[in-house]
C-alpha cells in the first residue's frame, strides 16, 4: 500500500467518523448499510456494544454449517444479551466463500444462518425474534483467491434490528 493510498483510507475513516451523530455513532450489517441508532459502545444495552463487545459473526470450516467451540462461545453471548435486551430482533446473514455455485452457496449460507439461529433458540432466544436470510457468495467481506480471504467469507452475521415485519 503507498503512502497515498494509507493517506486515503485514513481520510475515509475520519470523513465517516465524522458523520456519526452525537448520541450514537453506527453500526452496519454486512452489506455495510449504517444503523445511526447503534449507540455508544460502552452503552451494553446497544447494537454497537452488541457489534464490538460481544461479536456480531462467527465463522465456519470449509463447507460446513456445524458450529465451531469458539462459534458456541459467541453465540452464548449473543443469547445472553439478547435475553436481557428483548427490545430487539435480529436478522442472521448466512454467508459462503467465493468457491462453488451460486446456487451451492445460497444453501449452504441458508444452513449456516440456520444453525445459528436453532442455537440461539436453544439458548432462549424466542423463534420470532430470529429472521435468516442467506446472500451464499454475494455479499464477501474480502476478495481473493487465498485461504485467508475465504476463511473471512465463511460466516454468520447477527444483524441487530428492532420493528421487524414477517
Amino acid at each position: 500500500m503507498t503512502i497515498l493510498s494509507k493517506l486515503l483510507a485514513v481520510s475515509l475513516v475520519l470523513g465517516i467518523a465524522g458523520c456519526t451523530n452525537a448520541t450514537g455513532g453506527f453500526g452496519s450489517g454486512s452489506d455495510g448499510s449504517s444503523n445511526l441508532d447503534a449507540g455508544l459502545v460502552s452503552d451494553q444495552t446497544s447494537p454497537a456494544y452488541f457489534q464490538k463487545a460481544i461479536g456480531d459473526r462467527v465463522l465456519f470450516p470449509v463447507d460446513q454449517a456445524t458450529l465451531t467451540d469458539e462459534a458456541r462461545t459467541i453465540l452464548v453471548a449473543q443469547a445472553d444479551w439478547m435475553s436481557l435486551n428483548t427490545d430487539y430482533k435480529a436478522i442472521i446473514e448466512g454467508h459462503a466463500d467465493e468457491q462453488g455455485t451460486r446456487e451451492y452457496n445460497i444453501g449452504l449460507g441458508a444452513r449456516r444462518a440456520d444453525a445459528v439461529r436453532e442455537f440461539l433458540i436453544s439458548r432462549g432466544v424466542a423463534g420470532n425474534r430470529l429472521q435468516v436470510v442467506s446472500y451464499g457468495k454475494e455479499r464477501p467481506l474480502e476478495i481473493c483467491s487465498e485461504e485467508s480471504c475465504y476463511s473471512k467469507n465463511r460466516r454468520s452475521v447477527t444483524v441487530l434490528a428492532s420493528n421487524l415485519t414477517g
